[in-house]
């Protein structure tokens, strides 16, 4: 499975990339198997995409949670919670 991964704000710059193409196992089927799967690659994903952080996921534009399937060919995104002031 081929997906569009996009990085934004603090994790963008934490990871010091933006966006990414990446084919991904098979036996990936959730957000939460990526987040996984990208945490393997040890640091610095493994600090800022790790299990306790608080970050939103989207994919192709539309908020969803951790057990949302992953689609072929998707754009998931990953940004930290928004605050306001």
């Amino acid at each position: 499975m081929k997906l569009e991964l996009r990085f934004f704000a603090s994790i963008r710059e934490a990871l010091g990339v933006s966006q990414e193409s990446v084919a991904i196992p098979d036996n990936l089927k959730t957000i939460a198997d990526l987040r996984s799967y990208l945490v393997a690659r040890g640091n610095p994903w493994s600090e800022v995409l790790a299990d306790g952080k608080v970050l939103r996921c989207a994919l192709n534009q539309h908020m969803v949670d951790a057990s949302t399937p992953l689609q072929d060919g998707a754009e998931v995104a990953f940004f930290p919670p928004v605050t306001g002031g």
